[in-house]
């Protein structure tokens, strides 16, 4: 069975710097073909978002996103039946928080997103000291477990948390909750202590919106991961044609590099 790591591992030695768009499940209707969209465009993993009511890390547009999704009725279950029946080229990795997976039952809900074909999670709310139950019910069904660096986390705890993440490392360009915003923020600097630490991949996410700012980031890290810029598209009523494109002149960015 294919891991995150080795997929991710394998796009770094093919000397690609990896595009991850995020998307929020169940916004629209029509939110799996702007997966498969994502997929045409370049990407090279999907970040997906399960809806939660109250989210800690995300900003207006993705809460906007995520809202909508509730509505619609999407929960964990729904989501997963519908990604089960895609069959895309690249790794999906959740985004949720902890109340979802706990209220799901942790190894239920493990294991469900590992049959809807998903590899990797991130839970930005689970700190690491409690990490162990979670951990060790994804690690069981090859779920790779992603953990994030923020700007203020001290060496010690870097070197912990890359040491621990699957897949690749998730690295906080800001003290702040998703959003776009100019310039790199903190990125850079993140990457690089988590490089020095581990040889995980590492992307920069959290205010990357442009093109620009997402060959800047990639010139200090692996990857990049574009979330709200993306689903302000969404959210507006772009097409699936639409959402392609703007993954693609991403790509087209990061592989001009």
């Amino acid at each position: 069975m294919t891991t995150l790591d080795e997929r991710l591992r394998a796009v770094r030695e093919g000397g690609r710097r990896a595009l991850v768009p995020y998307l929020m499940a169940g916004s629209r209707p029509d939110w799996v073909r702007l997966l498969e969209a994502a997929v045409a465009g370049g990407a090279d993993a999907i970040e997906v978002g399960l809806p939660f009511s109250d989210p800690m890390m995300d900003g207006p547009v993705i809460q906007e996103a995520a809202l909508a999704a509730l509505a619609a009725g999407t929960t964990l279950d729904s989501v997963c039946a519908e990604l089960a029946s895609l069959e895309l080229a690249v790794p999906l990795v959740a985004m949720t928080y902890c109340n979802v997976v706990y209220h799901y039952g942790l190894e239920r809900a493990a294991g469900r997103l590992r049959e809807a074909g998903v590899l990797g999670t991130i839970l930005p709310d689970l700190a690491l000291e409690e990490l162990g139950e979670w951990a060790a019910v994804s690690d069981a069904c090859d779920l790779a477990t992603v953990l994030m660096v923020a700007p203020s986390t001290p060496p010690e705890r870097v070197a912990r948390l890359a040491a621990r993440s699957r897949g690749f490392v998730y690295a906080a360009a800001r003290m702040a909750v998703t959003g776009t915003a100019s310039g790199l923020g903190d990125g850079a600097a993140v990457a690089e202590r988590v490089r020095e630490a581990s040889s995980t991949p590492v992307y920069i996410g959290i205010g990357i919106a442009t093109a620009e700012q997402a060959r800047a980031a990639a010139r200090a890290a692996d990857g990049v991961i574009v979330g709200s810029a993306l689903v302000r598209r969404v959210l507006d009523g772009r097409s699936p044609e639409e959402v392609e494109s703007f993954v693609r002149e991403l790509r087209e960015a990061l592989d001009e590099m």
